[in-house]
């Protein structure tokens, strides 16, 4: 049976996947979305940075919208992984866990990165309520109050320092004791940083997602009003990108033009936070309408 050519085909039904596809619906064309239905997005319960959300709007919410959106506009969506990715010819052919094999004249990888959340008990109610990831997205949400970096070694403790901007009650709770040298202990005792070097057991927290400490593994509870992860080592999901031959930094983003959002290789795309930039939903958003607009320029021309 001859495989069905799709125009464009995205990989990723995050943030970045779900405005391109909106955009290349709205241009009526040919696409195919194929997600895991695991990616970050689906861990924050309320972004507050959002033009038009001044209350807060959860990942799943935006997700569960632009879903909807985009299928009213005739995009097509598979809940699959995929697995292997390669150009032949014109096209570009990718082949599923399920599988499945599609191909398509465009490629819009969208594919996000994990951020690494050791298994601590009752964390994830917390988890962008409560307890926060990225300082740009949430600094403000603990301002002047008593936060619990919970992290592992320079990255815990430099994501401390970064959260003196907002306030100056900060304990930093070295999960996996990781390495801290002594030129950043002197910047945490400066700002009056207190470290302890202790793994956590539970976050304790009211009603299930109001944070209010941590249980350490030693029996100890330490308060607080907020809590922050750091542990570094997030994965960035762009191994299939890496099979189509396309550039990536060292840690593993990929590169793109930064007009066009493609990459090195010819009629392949990629957008949100695989790709090497601050990592906000606004830039997704931005990044996946972007690249839309121009793999919409690229199919007018008949590839």
């Amino acid at each position: 049976m001859a495989k069905k050519t799709y125009e464009c085909i995205i990989i990723g039904a995050g943030i970045a996947g779900l405005q391109a596809a909106i955009q290349l619906g709205r241009y009526m064309h040919n696409v195919l979305v194929i997600d895991s239905q695991n990616g970050r997005s689906n861990l924050c319960r309320s972004y507050h940075n959002i033009l038009g959300w001044p209350e807060g709007v959860s990942g799943q919410t935006l997700r569960e919208l632009g879903h909807k959106q985009a299928k009213s506009l005739g995009i097509e969506f598979i809940n699959d992984i995929v697995v292997e990715a390669e150009k032949v010819e014109k096209l570009i052919l990718l082949r599923t866990e399920q599988g499945m094999e599609y191909q398509s004249s465009t490629l819009l990888i969208s594919t996000g990165i994990k951020d690494r959340i050791p298994s601590i008990k009752n964390i994830e109610p917390c988890l962008g309520i409560s307890v926060y990831v990225c300082p740009d997205c949430d600094g403000y949400e603990v301002r002047n109050k008593h936060v619990l970096v919970v992290g592992s070694g320079k990255t815990g403790a430099n994501l401390a320092l970064t959260l003196t901007y907002w306030t100056k009650k900060v304990t930093f709770i070295d999960h996996e004791a990781g390495e801290v040298d002594q030129s950043l202990k002197q910047q945490l005792n400066e700002q009056g940083i207190t470290i302890i070097t202790e793994q956590v057991e539970a976050v304790v927290a009211e009603n299930e997602t109001i944070f209010k400490g941590v249980k350490l593994k030693n029996g100890q509870t330490i308060y607080g009003e907020k809590g922050f992860i750091g542990f570094g080592g997030n994965v960035v999901h762009s191994k299939l990108a890496s099979q189509l031959g396309v550039e990536r930094l060292e840690n593993k983003h990929v590169l793109v033009n930064p007009r066009t959002k493609e990459t090195n290789v010819t009629n392949v795309w990629a957008a949100g936070d695989v790709v090497a930039h601050s990592e906000q939903v606004t830039i997704a958003m931005a990044d996946g309408c972007q690249a839309a607009i121009w793999i919409h320029k690229r199919l007018l021309k008949g590839i």
